[in-house]
Order: structure tokens, then sequence, then C-alpha cells
């Protein structure tokens, strides 16, 4: 990772056109900012500031519910980490306190008779929905779906940056783990201890995130040097940054940063994060051109599923009992 104090910002809309010379010139970027930073924007991604905006507002219904309301359909009441999650209800970074947010967690939508659910694989299953918010559930869907079309593009840019057929991880695509999680960040208390953050320094643990945030500041990234960066709102962009399972895939010549969020806006802070999986079964090793005679494959191999599943127990179960 390069001592960068700035993260690069990347039109990503050559990834939409016809012509493959286009998708390859943004392909060249995004390998840059992926071994550098493992955090970048994008600009002209294609989801536009009323669907954005929208998407705030319908955060902002929910989070502004009664707190009995919202416990309707809390995380514990789900075996499949579905649903809210209160202040406190997570420990990123276990050297920390716990986390100062509160959020709701949605994916994939499968009902009983999905064989992923018949088969009894973990994190598969029904979201939990809130009662008397008119049209909300039919939003977050709507934002899945787009999110998750968007995340297809950026995949298929990863994989022209890796010196692979740009298709590489449409099979793998098919059944995805995808969550979209709803974040709200109350104003950081003033006397609050230095071990005390919204979100405590962690790595992602999947493929890519997708973030949108509005003006409130708070998220940080930590370079090379062990300096915390600032990743500041700007208009019309999505921060995208890589997880683990992205670092194994390219033997760490990609990399999936630690980031850490303190809102010390004084007000709340929003924020919109697409978390963009692989399917349960698929198989994460190295690429073959990320590997050779001088530097062979670190990590073994491993089903995604199981990273992903590991990962919740350490945070949720692990995290709970300290």
């Amino acid at each position: 990772m390069a001592n960068s104090t700035t993260i690069p910002i990347i039109d990503v809309a050559g990834l939409f056109s016809g012509a493959s010379g286009d998708r390859r010139a943004v392909a060249r970027e995004m390998r840059v900012a992926c071994r550098d930073t493992g955090f970048f924007y994008v600009t002209n991604h294609g989801l536009d500031d009323a669907f954005l905006d929208g998407t705030f507002a319908q955060s902002k219904r929910f989070f502004e519910l009664p707190l009995a309301e919202k416990e309707r359909i809390d995380l514990a009441k789900s075996p499949i980490s579905r649903g809210y999650e209160p202040i406190g209800g997570q420990q990123l970074d276990l050297t920390s306190a716990r986390d100062l947010k509160e959020s709701v967690y949605l994916g994939v939508d499968r009902g009983p008779d999905d064989p992923l659910v018949v088969a009894e694989t973990p994190n598969h299953g029904p979201n939990q929905w809130p009662d008397g918010l008119a049209g909300w559930r039919e939003y977050m869907e709507d934002a899945f779906g787009r999110l998750s079309d968007l995340s297809r593009a950026l995949s298929r840019g990863l994989a022209l940056s890796l010196d692979m057929p740009e298709d590489h991880f449409a099979a793998m695509e098919t059944d995805p783990m995808s969550i979209l999680r709803l974040l709200r960040y109350p104003p950081h208390p003033k006397d609050a201890g230095p071990d005390q953050f919204g979100c405590g320094a962690h790595t992602d643990w999947g493929c890519l995130t997708i973030l949108a945030q509005k003006e409130s500041e708070g998220l940080e990234l930590r370079n090379a040097a062990g300096d915390w960066i600032l990743a500041r709102p700007i208009p019309d962009t999505l921060v995208i940054n890589l997880g683990d399972m992205m670092a194994r895939w390219t033997n760490d010549l990609y990399q999936s940063t630690p980031h850490r969020v303190i809102n010390k806006s004084g007000g709340e802070r929003y924020s919109i994060a697409f978390f963009h999986d692989v399917n349960y079964h698929a198989l994460v090793e190295c690429l073959p051109t990320c590997q050779g005679a001088d530097s062979p494959a670190k990590y073994r191999p491993i089903l995604a599923g199981d990273h992903i599943y590991d990962m919740y127990q350490k945070t949720y179960i692990q995290g709970a009992a300290e």
C-alpha cells in the first residue's frame, strides 16, 4: 500500500460502454487504486441523486421509529443475522469499546422452499421487515437490485484489471450473499474515551463495498504509514473499497484497507453500505495472474461462505462475550 494521503477518483462511465477499450481504460485506473489504497471514489456510476436521496430518506424513516418498533425486527430474532442492530450491538475492533451506531441488515429475501434454505446454508433465509412503513420494503428491494447491478459492473472491471476474462467472477455471482446495510451514527459524545468509535477499525470481509455517505464527515482509512486519512463526502460520488476475499484472491496485490468511523459532525450521520459478496459455495483461491515462482499463493483455498460466516461469529459472538 502506498503512503498516499489522497483517495483516487475514477470515472467509471466506461464500464458501461460497448467498447472494450473504454472498459479496459477504467480497469487500468482501478488496478492502480486497488493496489495502492484499496479505496477509491467513483463518478458516473449510474445511480442518480433522486435514487440516493430517496434511499437516505427511507433509511431515516426507519431510524426515526420508536425503539420498540425497531426492536420488533431485532437482529437477535433472526437466525441469519438480518434485521435491526441497536447501538452497541457490534464490536468490529475487539480492542475498543462497542460501536456507537445502529443499523439494519437486508439480504436476498429467501423463502422456505429456496434450495439454499432447505440445505440450511448459514446466513440464507428471509429478511425481517418493519411494520407501518408503507412502500419501505419495495423501495429497499429496488435499491438492493440497483446496487447489485453496479457491483457486478465493478466486478467485471476488477476482473479486467487483474488480466482475467471480464466475466471471470460472473459464475460466482449467480446466487450471492450480498448485504445492504443502512447505518445511523448519533453525535459522538464529547466525553467519549479514546477507544470509542462510531465504527471501530476493521477491514471488510468480502469482495467489494459500495458506500454512499451524506454531508457529514467521519469515514477514515489507514494508509501504509499508519496515518488515518479522512474520506470526505464528495458530491455525485460513491466510495468503493475492497474486502478480505479480494485480497485473498489477489495474493495481497490488492488492498483490504483498515477503516473506521468517528462522527464528530455534532449531528447525526447516515450512510448506506452495500457489501457485494459471491455465492456461498464459490471457491476463493489465488488467481493465476497473481502468483508465480517468486510469489506463491499465501492463502489456502476457502469457500466464500465459510469465510463470511466465521467473521459474523467473530464480531457478534466473540465480541458479545468480551
